[in-house]
This record gives C-alpha cells, structure tokens and sequence, in this order.
C-alpha cells in the first residue's frame, strides 16, 4: 500500500488506513536506530528541505536525524538566517526554494495555515512540523504510536489531555486522531485555556485536573504556550501547578497501569513533578525516540515508498 497524498498537512485529512500506514511502515524503520551503522540507502539522491521559522529541538532535530539515516541530503533553514529578515515573503521563499528542485519540504510556522499555502503553490511534498494554533501531526501520529506500542491498540482507552488546549496544535491533532482510532478522549484546563467550543470536538471538557485523569489510561499533560498568548490568563505559575499540575498525590485517580505522556519540553514543576516525569509510568523518552521513526516513515512515504 502506497501513501496516496502529496503532502502530510494535518491529522484530520487522514483516513484510519493511512493513519495505520504511517505506524506500520515507522514500526519497520525502528530498528535501524539501533543499528552500529544508522544509516539506509533508501532516500539517496532525494534532498529534504527543514524550514523553520519557529524554536524546535525535538521536532527539528528528528526530521534531520530521519533524513540523513535515510541517506537524503538534509537542509535546514531557520528563519533568523533567512531573507525573511530581509522582507523576503513566505511565497517568495517557498517559489525560490521550488526552483532549487528539492524532493520535500518540512515546515514549521507560526501562521496557521502556511503549510497549506506552500502545498498548493509548490509541487514538492510539504510536511506540517506545526503551523499556529492548527495542527501537529508529526507529534500526534508519534503519540499513536507509542500508546498502541504500550496498550496494544486505542479501542476502549480514556485519554486525557491536560493543561493550555487553547494554544495546543498538539492537542488538536491527537483529538483528531485519537478519536478516529477508537479512543475516547477528555481534556482539562482552566476556563482561560479551554476554547468555548471544546466540546463540538467530541470530548469531555472539565476544569479540574482530577475530573479528566480519573480512570485514563493516558495522562497527557501540555504546557503552558507564554510564547502564544497575548497577556497572562493565570495569576501566577504556582497558581497553575496547584490546581494543574500532575504529581503523586493525584496520579492514583488514573488506572494502575496508566501511561503519562508529555511532547516537550517539559517545564518541570509546573505540568509535571520530577517523580512523574522521571518515573515508571512517564513514556515522555519513548515519545522522542518514536518521533525518529515516524519521520523515517512520513519521508519515505510522501516520495512514493510502499509499507
């Protein structure tokens, strides 16, 4: 089976199958990380363009360690050492960068909606690293893949979502998809961080941390996105982890094999305690490690690859 799209936009454009396409063909492309020699021919002769216009280190850095151990030339371009400082438009440099004949271009931009510019202007694949408020994809389908990893599938599973849902595009994108895979999802966060149609998205909103996590088989928790908000909409950060953060005292309300889940980075103290983040039922290094090998697969995929 083939990927039948261009470009990977959004969790929301794809179907069931193509969502278990993407984790299947990223399950075969595991094992090579642990090779002495991390490398495969499979993309040689393809170049990947990473267009960065926002901060990344896990998301940046796996698409480039998944290039290279492909064996594609991988470029990486951030916007403080593009002509954008110049004034140079995103059209302008996404027609410039189309004239240099790269195979796929992965991008990251604070405009909701910018990697759906560059794929109807372009002809080379687009993958969405995160646009805006939008969607995360990348993140969401590495998600997927470590839960099913650790429960075996989505059928019957609570997740719950917690923390800034209002700013969260990874948030958005695993509601998307975990929905679509069998889960039922809930999400928590006080009324200044909860969008006031949550609940058209079919999940359960509550505003308080202990609500959602009560019998979840997923616990993951969000941060808060300063770098998205206009003004404060929380008194103080101690405030916040009061109420919202997750530590011993309230992770018993979860199932006793609970997974806690977290896509970086992890302000310690805040969302998460030490011990949760740190102890046996945190996968937040499991997320990271599958992100490589979801990018792998998305790269392959979108230049024509079969799983």
């Amino acid at each position: 089976m083939k990927l039948a799209k261009k470009d990977i936009l959004g969790i929301k454009d794809l179907s069931v199958e193509e969502i278990n396409l993407i984790l299947d063909t990223a399950e075969s492309f595991v094992e090579i990380s642990t090779r002495e020699i991390k490398k495969v021919p499979t993309l040689r002769g393809k170049t990947v363009i990473n267009l960065f216009f926002e901060a990344s280190t896990r998301t940046r850095t796996s698409f480039e360690i998944a290039g290279k151990r492909l064996s594609a030339d991988t470029i990486n371009i951030s916007a403080s050492t593009s002509s954008v400082v110049k004034g140079e438009t995103l059209v302008d440099t996404a027609r410039n960068l189309e004239a240099m004949n790269p195979d796929i271009i992965v991008i990251r931009h604070s405009a909701a909606g910018a990697p759906h510019l560059l794929a109807r202007m372009i002809r080379q694949s687009v993958i969405n690293a995160g646009d805006g408020f939008h969607e995360h994809p990348t993140q969401a389908l590495l998600d997927m893949m470590t839960i099913r990893n650790k429960k075996g599938g989505f059928g019957g599973l609570k997740v719950a979502i917690c923390g800034d849902i209002a700013h969260s595009r990874v948030a958005r994108s695993n509601i998307y998809g975990l929905k679509k895979m069998g889960a039922k999802v809930a999400v928590a966060g006080p009324a200044t961080m909860m969008p006031r149609d949550m609940d058209k998205m079919g999940v359960e909103v509550h505003y308080h941390l202990e609500e959602a996590i009560t019998d979840a088989d997923i616990v993951m928790m969000l941060r808060i996105q300063t770098e998205r908000q206009n003004q404060s909409i929380f008194p103080s950060l101690r405030e916040y982890s009061s109420y919202f953060s997750l530590n011993k005292r309230n992770i018993g309300l979860a199932k006793k094999d609970v997974i806690v889940m977290h896509p970086g980075p992890v302000n310690r103290g805040v969302e998460l305690s030490p011990d949760i983040a740190d102890g046996p039922y945190s996968v937040i290094l499991d997320q990271v490690t599958n992100g490589v090998a979801v990018r792998m697969a998305l790269l392959y995929l979108v230049t024509g690859g079969e799983s």
